[in-house]
């Protein structure tokens, strides 16, 4: 471990990862407490409603998000450490004008689609005026050119506020919606007036971190012209686009599938567990945002990172362990003292899902390395390969088992991504010294 920490690669990784977890701790925190709030101030069938209004309109962000976030990484973290601002200053544009088209599109889907949900759930004439509302964040949800802005030009500590300030505002005004007795409505106001400000918040870092380091006037939306300057830059969107896509949506359809199947009960039931889950993942999650931007500097062909990918996923895997065992010892007086007894029935679905913590936590790595590598193509075919077997099972596994056959395919698909995601990341290793021709930073060098 002493000569880990040697690398300045790793210990820059482990750095921006405190600074992230110092937010996602408060995040976490402020998280249950909105949710406890929104539990016990409302029926369990209400509180079901709340979650899966909140997960449509998330999943319909996701389903139509552009990964612009990666592609700033991609493309952008190579430009500035070969000076080229020009192309920075393009891939900025492109990516700015990507979210603001998808976003809209996403937005009007999502409107459209909302009757249809309505029916299904059970939403009154007020709530779907709300809900209708909801999907106006849309666009918002669907923006990831800040977080690549701010990742390239290592700001995570900004990262790291914004991602606290979040909760902490609808932690606020779910304990007043709570102690005023607001109901519905004043949870779903809180939760749209908090998600609309903290996106504001991050445009705002953005714009001025850009300014801050002498790009002015870079933050202005672009489309063909800054595409056709940025070689590749289509098909990379576009693979990571319907890769992720897949993977998030599928992760907020989840709730949705089983709020249609098993009714709005089970899908709160759900949420609660998917939410400790999460949680257990984040050490991984926070490692992943600080791995990815700090291997774009790296030679692909060498096996430094490689390695470092691989020291990367040993101590997620041990943090995931230790993760574990909090979470087995803690969960159920946790859940009863937060959630309230009525929903102590989630615990038995996080016994399910925390058996896939250590192999999901080491398998973080694997997607970064592979666009690294220019293998987006690959992250594509898996996500979907994967992301089929999960709702195969998600939509089988409850019919005959009730919610704890839910808990087990969500367990199925944590393991099918990371295995499935094994098999393209170690033919690329082995075959790394063929790599020389995607990689951005030798593009740059021949544009320079």
């Amino acid at each position: 471990m002493k000569k880990w920490f040697s690398d300045g690669a790793f210990r820059t990784i482990i750095r921006n990862s405190i600074y992230l977890g110092s937010g996602n701790v408060a995040s976490a925190l402020l998280g249950l407490l909105a949710l406890s709030c929104a539990g016990r101030g409302m029926s369990p069938e209400m509180f079901g409603v709340l979650i899966v209004i909140q997960s449509y309109t998330k999943a319909v962000s996701d389903f139509a998000k552009f990964q612009t976030w990666q592609f700033i990484v991609q493309f952008g973290m190579p430009a500035l450490v070969s000076k080229n601002l020009k192309r920075f200053c393009d891939v900025i544009a492109f990516s700015f004008g990507l979210d603001i088209v998808s976003g809209a599109l996403a937005m009007l889907a999502g409107m459209i689609l909302l009757p249809w949900l309505s029916g299904v759930i059970g939403l009154d004439a007020e709530n779907f005026k709300l809900a209708l509302l909801y999907c106006t964040l849309i666009p918002f949800m669907a923006s990831s050119t800040p977080t690549g802005i701010l990742r390239t030009l290592d700001r995570f500590d900004l990262i790291a506020i914004q991602q606290a300030v979040k909760p902490l505002l609808i932690a606020i005004g779910s304990m007043i919606s709570y102690f005023c007795q607001l109901g519905f409505t004043g949870f779903i106001v809180t939760w749209f007036v908090s998600s609309l400000f903290t996106s504001l918040l991050f445009w705002w870092f953005s714009a001025r971190e850009l300014r801050r380091n002498h790009f002015h006037r870079t933050l202005r939306p672009g489309f063909f012209a800054p595409a056709r300057r940025v070689s590749g830059a289509w098909n990379f969107v576009w693979m990571t686009n319907l890769s992720h896509s897949i993977w998030s949506a599928r992760n907020s359809c989840s709730t949705v599938l089983v709020g249609i199947l098993l009714g709005p009960v089970a899908a709160g039931l759900f949420k609660i567990a998917m939410t400790v889950f999460d949680a257990t993942g984040t050490p991984a999650g926070l490692l992943s945002k600080s791995f990815y931007p700090e291997i774009m500097r790296l030679d692909p062909r060498s096996k430094r990172p490689w390695i470092l990918g691989l020291r990367s996923a040993l101590l997620a895997g041990g943090i995931g362990i230790l993760v574990t065992l909090l979470v087995v010892i803690v969960g159920k007086p946790l859940i009863s003292l937060v959630f309230g007894v009525k929903y102590l029935q989630a615990y038995d679905l996080i016994q399910v899902m925390l058996c896939a913590v250590v192999i999901s936590m080491m398998g973080f790595p694997q997607e970064s390395l592979l666009l690294m590598a220019g293998k987006q193509r690959a992250c594509l075919v898996i996500q979907t390969c994967a992301s089929a077997s999960y709702m195969v099972l998600l939509a089988t596994l409850p019919h005959f088992f009730g919610i704890i056959g839910a808990a087990f395919a969500y367990f199925g698909g944590q393991c099918f991504d990371v295995l499935f995601t094994l098999i393209p990341t170690l033919w690329t290793f082995f075959h790394r010294h063929s790599l020389s021709v995607n990689t951005q930073v030798e593009t740059n060098k021949n544009e320079q």
